[in-house]
């Protein structure tokens, strides 16, 4: 927006400027007779004014047309330096950097998150998503929410409504892995959730909602998981009181960066070959890394808790593990894992 705006400015300044110019070469034609090279040259050195003598003796006509001619190429050139000082002094010139450079490190975005509104939910799913180490873009509308956590390292915001497809597009919902929906109306997560499904086919989708009867409208628009906070919370505030330590320990080990314990998941795929279509006892998880296998996800999506040691890891099966971050990366060094 910024960018075309300049381009307009420019472009009425340089029309302005050769509607000044021809306008003075066919005054001084009609007027004074002179030639279209006699005509022009004068024209130029009078919007000029860089002192040059006439080129001919000009009538009381030609002279009131020059007169003329002088007060409308200063009111011109007024104008555009009104406008380049505005686009410098005034702050658009630094926004152009800032898209530019935000457009650069959008076009760069590859298998990252989405996420859509930045309330208390958005602002949330981004803290956990910067302690896990993932990259992620945020669609808010509000610039006031956008200034307070620009500067905040890890964060990329997009201005703009995340209903539009075009700012779906540009925030790089064809080459994102994931979508989370945090907006306050229902409506409008339901809206994105229908967009993002239709722009990407595979992409995992999570949204918020407000109601349960719009639980079952979103999964029919396309989301995997529908995440209501309200109920969560109350649920989680009444299992502090009926299994207090229960409830903290799940707290300690839910996923939180570098802080406390983490649960990560293995796909077949992820596994190295010498790995694959072993037994959870024959990959000695425990004893190489020290996490704990607590899961594991059938490839008929039947989920084992706590599955035996003579478990054949499949074609897509998944494993669940649990540990603190270095037995976690100890585990990701043994497998290769990347994450």
């Amino acid at each position: 927006m910024i960018k075309s705006r300049l381009f307009k400015n420019v472009f009425f300044f340089v029309g302005l400027l050769l509607f000044v110019i021809i306008s003075g070469t066919l005054g001084f034609i009609f007027i004074e007779g002179w030639g279209v090279v006699d005509a022009l040259f004068m024209t130029i050195i009078t919007i000029s004014t860089v002192g040059y003598g006439e080129v001919h003796q000009l009538s009381d006509y030609g002279k009131l047309f020059t007169s003329l001619l002088i007060i409308s190429s200063f009111g011109t050139f007024a104008y555009a330096i009104k406008s380049i000082t505005n686009f410098l002094a005034g702050g658009e010139y630094r926004n152009y950097i800032n898209e530019k450079r935000k457009m650069k490190e959008f076009d760069k975005l590859h298998n990252h998150v989405i996420i859509c509104g930045f309330g208390r939910v958005g602002i949330q799913v981004a803290e956990d998503l910067k302690a896990h180490g993932t990259k992620f873009v945020v669609i808010e509308s509000n610039e006031e929410i956008i200034k307070d956590h620009e500067n905040i390292s890890g964060y990329l915001f997009l201005k703009g409504d995340s209903t539009l497809d075009e700012n779906l597009v540009k925030s790089g919902v064809l080459s994102a892995k994931a979508l989370i929906c945090c907006l306050p109306k229902d409506s409008d997560n339901l809206y994105v959730v229908l967009s993002a499904r239709e722009l990407k086919k595979n992409l995992f989708i999570v949204s918020r909602a407000s109601n349960q009867s719009t639980v079952s409208k979103l999964k029919i628009a396309g989301a995997q998981n529908v995440i209501m906070p309200d109920a969560i919370g109350g649920s989680h505030m009444a299992s502090l009181i009926s299994n207090p330590d229960v409830m903290e320990f799940l707290d300690i080990i839910r996923v939180q960066g570098y802080n406390g314990a983490n649960i990560e998941s293995i796909s077949f795929n992820e596994l190295p070959d010498q790995f694959k279509n072993k037994t959870i006892g024959q990959l000695e998880a425990k004893r190489l890394t020290g996490v704990t296998i607590i899961g594991f996800k059938t490839p008929d999506g039947e989920y084992l808790i706590n599955p035996d040691y003579e478990t054949e890891v499949v074609p897509q099966s998944k494993l669940f593990v649990l540990g603190n971050p270095a037995q976690i990366l100890k585990l990701n060094q043994l497998f290769g894992i990347s994450h």
